[in-house]
């Protein structure tokens, strides 16, 4: 009689799962990041940007009034407005406010992780920026007020650090798949805008951004995987 064994989709199935392979993904990534960062700013250093960030920056204003941006007048006060999601005082209210959550709900690990790694990011950013000293740009008007380095955006690279370093611990605590995903995505988009706000008000070179972002999810990144090792989840579990 034939073993209908050998035809059993478990027979075949191997033994290795997802989940033990995400740490490897996560360290990949962390590098890719991280050396699209090197890059970048080799490429700064060299003055190989300078095309490409005066082009972007002109592209953004009107061609017969450098102080006016493209588009019209709302779009202005929008980017104002989503730029300061980027702010130090929002990104203090906000990690605040989910440490306080952490505490009250006995969370003591997890705050303790957040904090670490969104004053770590703080620190890296501070010193990155005084590391490479650049100017910001003085080709077209700044549209809100600035004082600190260009290099690399330091609200492109908080709001990495913050948004997806708080998106990773929601998502740790979530079963769902496709929650999982939507948080992630949230995380993201929140650090696209407030990068991109950046460079529409004159503030930021696209690369300060671009650095900013890469710098700062590997950073996050990094975090995360740390979390995991140290608080592993005992269950994962996939969307049913």
């Amino acid at each position: 009689m034939t073993d209908k064994r050998l035809f059993s989709i478990s027979r075949w199935t191997p033994s290795w799962r997802l989940p033990e392979f995400v740490p490897l993904v996560g360290f990949l990534t962390c590098a890719a990041l991280a050396f699209g960062f090197v890059r970048i700013a080799d490429e700064m250093i060299e003055g190989d940007t300078r095309v490409f960030d005066e082009r972007v920056l002109l592209a953004l204003r009107d061609p017969a009034d450098l102080k006016r941006p493209i588009g019209p007048a709302w779009l202005e006060s929008a980017m104002v407005d989503l730029t300061a999601l980027g702010g130090v005082p929002a990104l203090t209210l906000i990690t605040g406010l989910v440490l306080l959550y952490l505490i009250v709900s006995r969370r003591f690990g997890n705050a303790v992780l957040v904090a670490c790694s969104i004053l770590g990011g703080a620190v890296l950013t501070k010193l990155l920026k005084m590391g490479f000293a650049r100017p910001r740009p003085d080709l077209v008007d700044h549209l809100v007020n600035v004082q600190s380095l260009s290099f690399p955006s330091g609200h492109a690279m908080a709001s990495a650090v913050v948004y997806l370093t708080l998106g990773a611990l929601v998502a740790r605590v979530e079963r769902r798949r496709a929650v999982r995903g939507y948080i992630f995505a949230v995380a993201g988009f929140l650090t696209l805008l407030i990068g991109a706000s950046r460079v529409y008000l004159g503030v930021h070179y696209p690369t300060d951004v671009l650095a900013g972002w890469t710098i700062g999810a590997a950073w996050a990144l990094a975090c995360w995987l740390v979390a995991r090792w140290l608080r592993p989840r005992d269950n994962e579990t996939e969307e049913g």
